[in-house]
Formats: structure tokens, C-alpha cells, sequence
């Protein structure tokens, strides 16, 4: 190596890219002693990088985890996924801000000839609108809720929180995301009752340190479970419509994630569905093709009946 920044650059770019570097192979790759990359571990710790050794014949370096964030060398594919990826994580509502100030200095070191990549993808790569089915802004999700719930899973520690102002204890287990929106799936801790909770509803009390024994659902099913969820209990808005026909026929025609059926007769059933505003849950019960009966709620009611002139409207003119 020409000098030791680059050597320790050299170094630094090794460890992390697998997990362990036996000494001797570090040494033959960068062409230097023992006593060198001894030193240059000294080097790279004093610079605030955690490099742990494990000694003997079988011995490695590896990095550690540290107190806090150290830089980090990222090779020429690397550094444009993550430039893509926050380009497009500025879309998600709540970390617009921490991305763009990422990206802002991730833009400000990489090499002319990788920025213009970045930038010609960026400007060829058409995004669609996020928020296409209603009229409410995306909920905002404060990034310490999700950051602390996902932590609370990992650790397998109780989660308290206040949900819609009530207070909440559960077991977490996942976090799923869908349509938009981010929902923890729990066991209650008192009923023992499987749970989801909109993050953007929640607001997180102190850590309670307090571990319990999982039993997780399967994996496919917290996806499953939430969309079911959701249906009945995940919306600011719920509406029981009543359709003139078969349970059947309204299964046949709507996808499990836009509400739950009850027969009444052959010929009669309930839709219970929901959404973020009740101009959009007028919209999609008119796309059942099907004829319904609307009572509540009353917010729903004129939504319909002027969705219902407006199309006369239109029709006529």
C-alpha cells in the first residue's frame, strides 16, 4: 500500500465485507506483516471503529458494535442502491426529512461518475402517485414508535403504549406494512387476544424490560390476520352496507382485503368495510355492481347521495 490512510481504507473496506478475517489473510491481502494489521486495528479502533479479536490458532478480527455510527465504505453498487433506495424512501410519510438529509450526504461524496448514474436513473424512473384510492393525506409514522416497537419485538419484551388515548399492553411480534400504513400484530397481555394497532395511532410509554415466552402465529398469517383485521377495525371510517345479494356473489366479487361478508338471506348480506373518509368507502361499495342500502353512518349517507347527483349530473349534461 502506498501510505497507511489507504492501507487502513484497504483494511476498513475488508472487514466489512464478510463477517471474519483470520490475521494471515488479511496480512496476504494487503501485503503487510502481522505486526502491521495488529497496528492498524489499533488505528481503526482509535478512529471509533469496534474491531473485535478473537486470539489463537483459529483466531480472527471482526467487527463489532459500537456506541455509535462510524463511517462506512461502501463499494460503486452499493453506494447507488442506497442512493436509489433513499430517493425513494423520501416518499414515506414520516422520514421524508432523516432521507433527504441521508441522501443530501451521501450526494455530497460520491465520484462524478457515480452521481451521474444515480441522477440518470433518478431522472428516467417515473414514481406513480403514493395516494391513488382516497382522499386523506398519508398518515405521518414517527420513526422513534416504529423504531421502538421493532425493538421491543426483537428483545421479546412487553410493549406499552397509548392507542387512540387508552392504554395498551401486548405482546409484539411483527410489524406488517399495507396500503401505506404500518400495524403492529400483538397478543394482549391481559386476554391473551390477537391485536393489530395502526403505529400512526400509537404513542409509545417507557420501555417495560419485561421478556415473555413467544408463540408467534406462522409466518403467512400475520399478513392474513391484519388484512382481516383491518376490514373490521383498522379504519378511521366503518360502514355496515347492506347488499341486495348472496354472500356469495359479493365474495366473488371483492378481494378479502376490502371487508367481511354476513349472510342474512340467499338473497341478502352485510358488508362490513371501512376507509380513511367515507367518500371513498361511497366510491367502492358503487363498484360492487351491485344494488345496496346505506343507513349509516350519516357522514356516509349524504357522501353517497352526493356521489349519487353527481353522476346524474354527468350523465345528463
Amino acid at each position: 500500500m502506498p501510505d497507511t490512510s489507504a492501507r487502513l481504507l484497504a483494511l476498513l473496506g475488508l472487514l466489512q465485507s464478510r463477517p471474519e478475517w483470520p490475521g494471515s489473510e488479511l496480512s496476504l491481502r494487503l501485503g503487510v506483516t502481522g505486526r502491521t494489521i495488529r497496528n492498524d486495528i489499533d488505528r481503526l479502533r482509535a478512529l471509533g471503529y469496534p474491531v473485535d479479536a478473537e486470539r489463537g490458532p483459529a483466531g480472527f478480527y471482526r467487527l463489532g458494535v459500537g456506541a455509535h455510527l462510524p463511517p462506512l465504505l461502501l463499494d460503486d453498487d452499493e453506494a447507488i442502491a442506497v442512493a436509489i433506495g433513499l430517493r425513494s424512501a423520501t416518499g414515506i410519510a414520516g422520514v421524508e426529512e432523516s432521507s433527504t438529509r441521508a441522501l443530501a450526504k451521501l450526494d455530497q461524496v460520491l465520484p462524478g461518475p457515480l452521481r451521474a448514474r444515480v441522477d440518470a436513473i433518478a431522472s428516467s424512473v417515473d414514481t406513480g402517485p403514493a395516494n391513488t384510492d382516497s382522499p386523506v393525506a398519508d398518515p405521518e409514522i414517527d420513526p422513534a414508535v416504529l423504531g421502538g416497537t421493532a425493538e421491543a419485538i426483537r428483545r421479546e419484551e412487553w410493549l406499552r403504549f397509548d392507542y387512540r388515548d387508552e392504554p395498551r399492553a401486548v405482546e409484539p411480534y411483527r410489524v406488517v406494512s399495507w396500503q401505506r400504513r404500518w400495524y403492529l400484530v400483538g397478543r394482549d397481555t391481559g386476554t391473551s387476544e390477537w391485536a393489530t394497532f395502526r403505529l400512526d395511532w400509537m404513542t409509545l410509554r417507557m420501555p417495560t424490560r419485561r421478556r415473555f415466552t413467544p408463540q408467534p402465529m406462522p409466518e403467512s398469517d400475520y399478513v392474513d390476520f391484519v388484512v382481516r383485521e383491518v376490514a373490521s377495525t383498522g379504519w378511521a371510517v366503518h360502514a355496515r352496507i347492506r347488499v341486495l345479494a348472496s354472500s356469495a356473489e359479493v365474495l366473488a366479487r371483492i378481494n378479502p382485503a376490502v371487508g367481511v361478508v354476513e349472510a342474512i338471506s340467499d338473497a341478502e348480506c352485510v358488508l362490513v368495510t371501512g376507509a380513511d373518509s367515507v367518500e371513498t368507502i361511497a366510491v367502492y361499495i358503487g363498484m360492487l355492481g351491485m344494488p345496496f342500502r346505506v343507513s349509516d353512518p350519516p357522514e356516509l349517507v349524504e357522501a353517497v347521495r352526493t356521489l349519487g347527483e353527481r353522476y346524474t349530473a354527468a350523465a345528463a349534461a
